[in-house]
């Protein structure tokens, strides 16, 4: 079985059960098999596999056929240009997740303290660490999940202490400049449509937010409230169709209130700095 051949039939199965991106699907689970870099499939395409590349490759692709995400598999997701590891115990992190990232270097690049509330996979406490320079804690309800994120933290080199509680209950008030969330925010009634890859397989705690998905912002934003210093910022994201609800969460002590689109042009990061 040559490379070509074992891609052009590992691509023509996915396609056919209608996986996204069954190309690419199939270059992933094979590098992933044999040990490659994905240039070595486009400069290699008639190298034989051997049999143990073959046998993972089609492990592998059984797995994805019923429903495995591709990142589970694979055990590792990019996330603003860094290789974190990720496991069912976490949520896999998305690229509109990095609109939290950019938001919060562009509106607190000096933040010295910052705190990431349920952090998963430690992907937002990890860049932001590693980005700001500034002291980052991290919280998750989650212990499975914390041992995620501490070696993700361990081995991208960044400082960050980590703490398990419900939101930020661990943590005494008033000491941080900015506060980021990702959280859960799908409404409970909506499992049923979400795509089985999500819903089959990602932790249902980091996913369901509630009978209408706001239910975590009402108790995240006096919360923040209680742990921002004057001048500091709340930056979270923000599920399908919630930007009002949350918005109305703010009284007149909030400023400079603001939301940032993602590509699709959905509002996805809604920031606001505490002026009490």
């Amino acid at each position: 079985m040559t490379v070509r051949t074992a891609l052009q039939q590992g691509a023509e199965l996915l396609e056919k059960a209608g996986v996204a991106a069954p190309r690419l699907t199939a270059e992933v689970l094979l590098c992933y098999a044999a040990g490659w870099e994905r240039s070595h499939l486009y400069g290699h395409p008639e190298e034989d596999l051997t049999e143990v590349a073959w046998l993972h490759y089609g492990r592998y692709l059984f797995q994805r056929l019923e429903g495995a995400p591709t990142q589970h598999i694979t055990r590792r997701q990019e996330f603003y240009g860094r290789e974190f590891r990720v496991s069912p115990d976490v949520l896999i992190p998305r690229p509109e997740t990095e609109h939290v990232v950019e938001a919060a270097l562009r509106l607190a690049p000096s933040a010295r303290s910052v705190l990431d509330i349920g952090c998963g996979s430690g992907a937002l406490a990890v860049t932001l660490q590693l980005e700001l320079k500034a002291r980052v804690w991290a919280t998750d309800i989650s212990t499975a999940a914390l041992v995620v994120a501490s070696e993700n933290a361990r081995r991208l080199g960044a400082a960050v202490r980590f703490l398990a509680c419900d939101l930020a209950s661990a943590l005494r008030g008033g000491v941080f400049d900015l506060v980021a969330c990702n959280p859960p925010y799908v409404p409970d009634g909506e499992q049923p449509s979400l795509q089985r890859e999500v819903r089959d397989h990602e932790p249902a705690i980091a996913l369901f937010g509630g009978p209408t998905g706001v239910e975590v912002y009402r108790r995240l934003v006096p919360e923040a409230q209680r742990l921002l210093c004057p001048g500091g910022w709340l930056i979270v994201e923000l599920g399908y169709q919630i930007e009002g609800p949350v918005r109305g969460l703010l009284d007149n002590r909030w400023q400079d209130v603001e939301v940032t689109p993602d590509l699709a042009g959905w509002p996805r990061v809604l920031a606001a700095r505490w002026s009490p």
